[in-house]
């Protein structure tokens, strides 16, 4: 295999938001852990609309250092679209994040980039020894990692540490929108990725303020409940509406049957009885819900088709000229995407 070593160069993806205390620590901190490594880099500086000053010193930091590169918001996003705009911007095929308050150690990266040399493709660093609050960050993280774990399978103990390795290959295509930043793990691995997680220095943060709060819990598990329907139904949502549909006319038969053994026995007046009343609103919620499903086939199938997308992925093939994309491959000198006709793969 293939892997890259402290010779291949980093892109280190760092979201910034009003960090202005923080940011000459932090150049000093990434040049102090990287370049004693041997380990050539670029720094994609993410502004995500600061307005504390951010903007001014990281053109600053860009002019004494072009290594550090910037991107800036025209005002906040978010740190999940941060993470999209490094990524995109990145120049190298290693992908290194990190936060910018200094709580992730980038002393940490040589190592987790020895991690990937034993042949994974994600390394995500673990606060094991948490410097954080534990009723407003280490409790509801906790309890955040555990669901999303036991909910997605892809068990880790720290989702929420920004602290991570990649290759990119594995990452460029993903589409991050709202918190999904923090399920990058998730989806890399269903793609057949290989992880790994490593125990990683966790500091107190010494300057500026936490921009976290407990609301952000809520909206991590709205994602969440977004990330598992589009692994279980995201070629097939007809399955998804259609379950509740059959469910919600079974409902509703079962009301209407009853509404009907209480005229003959009790003596009720149909459109009296709410039981009728309910029969009816399940049955249609039902014939709503398949309805719904048939247009989600039609907008995936039209998904597919316009961007000639196949709903799988091909790592490797054996005897067989490769017509698919595949993983970790370029594209072919005609631009398509595909691997060239090549001998077949001898083991």
């Amino acid at each position: 295999m293939n892997s890259p070593s402290r010779k291949q160069p980093i892109s280190l993806i760092v979201p910034i938001y009003n960090e202005v205390e923080n940011l000459r620590d932090l150049r000093l901190a990434v040049i102090a852990a990287l370049e004693p490594a041997g380990i050539e880099f670029e720094v994609l500086l993410v502004n995500d609309g600061s307005t504390d000053g951010s903007t001014q010193l990281l053109d600053q930091l860009h002019e004494e250092d072009p290594r550090f590169r910037v991107v800036h918001f025209i005002r906040n996003y978010g740190q999940t679209a941060a993470m999209s705009a490094g990524i995109k911007h990145a120049s190298h095929e290693i992908l290194v994040s990190m936060d910018a308050d200094l709580q992730n150690d980038p002393a940490d990266i040589p190592m987790m980039l020895d991690k990937l040399d034993e042949g994974f493709d994600l390394v995500c660093g673990w606060r094991k020894k948490r410097e954080d609050a534990f009723m407003m960050r280490k409790l509801p993280s906790g309890i955040a990692n555990w669901l999303i774990s036991s909910t997605t399978g892809v068990v880790l103990h720290d989702y929420g540490c920004t602290l991570k390795v990649y290759r990119r290959e594995y990452v460029r295509d993903i589409p991050l929108y709202g918190q999904m930043h923090r399920f990058i793990p998730i989806y890399v691995t269903w793609a057949g990725a290989r992880m790994a997680e490593v125990p990683v220095n966790h500091r107190a943060r010494m300057k500026g303020t936490s921009k976290y709060g407990i609301t952000r819990t809520f909206r991590v598990v709205l994602d969440l409940m977004t990330t598992v329907f589009l692994r279980d139904f995201y070629t097939n949502p007809l399955y998804f509406f259609g379950y509740y549909g059959f469910a919600s006319i079974a409902l509703g038969i079962l009301c209407a049957g009853q509404a009907v053994i209480m005229k003959y026995k009790y003596l009720t007046w149909i459109h009296k009885n709410p039981l009728a009343l309910l029969g009816v609103m399940f049955v249609l919620i039902g014939v709503n819900s398949f309805f719904f499903g048939l247009l989600a086939e039609v907008m995936i199938r039209m998904n597919f088709e316009i961007q000639k997308k196949e709903a799988y992925r091909v790592r490797q093939t054996r005897g067989v000229v490769a017509r698919t994309p595949l993983i970790g491959r370029s594209q072919t000198p005609d631009g398509e995407g595909y691997e060239a006709a090549t001998p077949p793969c001898v083991d």
